[in-house]
């Protein structure tokens, strides 16, 4: 029973000295190699492609049949390329999103293997990229395991496809202004569609990553002033379970009283952290859940708020700030990597008189870097009005100076 109160608890203790992942779970799992959300999607349409172009290379193959000198071993490089792309579809179908390395070392072989058979068929008609068919069809074959492989790997497979190409066309095939586009395209065939699929993956994988991060810290919006962040939330449940059973343990007589060193070890341990846990949900606003918990945030956005003052904004004032600071920051990769947010909140200086009552002037200063105004989508502006009345001063720097006005906590 010790032991599983401290399996339970070990989790849990992470901060203060300990390490902790400031990614959120949902995040950290679309990320995760073969586990991406909807590269399932992308990997069978990847399949479709390869195995429509099969088809038409066959087809070329079939209609000049008579030119071959060796047509057996080119019917030998099909069937080979057909196992070998059957089996991957059909193990990746069955398997779910992931691949072993020994099957990609198999296919990587049977690959080789394809190109390898078509070139001896062919090799004596002095034009590679006028007869080659199944060693065409074997460039289009590694768009099934883009989404499952690292990009460097798929990259370097058909590195090594079009190096094969290109040897075999200098070392056979006479080059004349009339064969040479011909050979260039055949090359292409070969690399681009591993190229161009890694670069969609790529890119539907930040696009998945960004937006569900979003999705994510926008739920922080609607906390209350003073609260613990989601990845809090988890360790807490943790936290409550490993709680129960030391209490159950000790109700049912499973843990005699007085408790064992180890046993009250772990329970000193737990009121620890349930006690840090209370004592920064004291301190901790929404906005700075919201910027620590953001895998995308976390590495542009800086916040200083002293007097968690962020709580004080209302859901409309929130939802403004977050979204403008997304506008700001969710460009092309490039442009973001180069961009840096400051928020500073404060100090409280000055109250105002509304329609409303007596209210609190909250000093927003955002300070942004990387990027000049003319660059920034307008949409922003209209994200910061929401939080308040704003002017703009650029120096080697965008400083924006947003006056929010807020319910002064003291009349409650």
């Amino acid at each position: 029973m010790n032991s599983a109160l401290e399996n339970t608890l070990g989790a849990v203790l992470t901060k203060r000295g300990r390490t902790v992942d400031r990614i959120p779970n949902a995040v950290r799992a679309a990320t995760a190699n073969g586990a991406t959300l909807g590269t399932a999607h992308l990997a069978l349409g990847g399949s479709i492609v390869a195995g429509l172009q099969a088809i038409f290379e066959f087809g070329l193959f079939l209609v000049r049949l008579d030119a071959y000198p060796r047509p057996e071993l080119t019917f030998i490089a099909w069937g080979l390329f057909l196992a070998a792309f059957v089996s991957t579809v059909i193990v990746f179908r069955t398997v779910g999103e992931q691949l072993p390395s020994w099957l990609v070392l198999v296919l990587i072989l049977a690959l080789s293997g394809v190109v390898a058979l078509d070139f001896m068929a062919i090799w004596s008609l002095g034009n590679i990229g006028g007869y080659a068919s199944a060693s065409v069809a074997a460039g289009f074959g590694l768009l099934t395991v883009v989404t499952v492989r690292q990009p460097v790997e798929v990259i370097a497979i058909a590195a090594a496809l079009g190096t094969a190409f290109i040897a075999a066309i200098v070392a056979s095939t006479p080059l004349s202004p009339d064969v040479l586009p011909t050979q260039i395209t055949v090359v292409s065939l070969v690399v681009m569609p591993a190229v161009v699929g890694v670069l969609i993956v790529r890119g539907f994988r930040r696009m998945v990553q960004v937006e569900l991060d979003r999705v994510l810290v926008q739920s922080t919006v609607s906390a209350p002033r003073y609260a613990v962040g989601m990845l809090a939330s988890e360790e807490l449940a943790r936290l409550d379970l490993a709680a129960e059973k030391l209490l159950e343990s000790v109700a049912t007589g499973q843990e005699p009283l007085p408790l064992t060193p180890g046993t009250a070890s772990t329970a000193a341990s737990l009121a620890t952290e349930l006690r840090l846990h209370l004592i920064e949900g004291r301190r901790e606003t929404w906005l700075h859940h919201a910027v620590s918990e953001s895998e995308f945030l976390g590495r542009s956005v800086t916040l200083v708020d002293k007097g968690s003052l962020a709580g004080l904004l209302d859901p409309a004032q929130r939802d403004g700030l977050l979204a403008a600071v997304w506008l700001l920051l969710s460009d092309s990769p490039k442009a973001t990597a180069s961009r840096s947010i400051r928020l500073e909140l404060g100090p409280v200086t000055r109250t105002a008189q509304t329609v409303v009552g007596h209210r609190l002037v909250v000093p927003v200063v955002m300070t942004i870097e990387g990027v000049s105004r003319n660059r920034i989508d307008p949409a922003a502006w209209g994200a910061i009005g929401t939080v308040g009345q704003y002017t703009i001063t650029q120096n080697h720097h965008i400083s924006v100076n947003i006056e929010c006005l807020v319910d002064n906590p003291a009349s409650h």
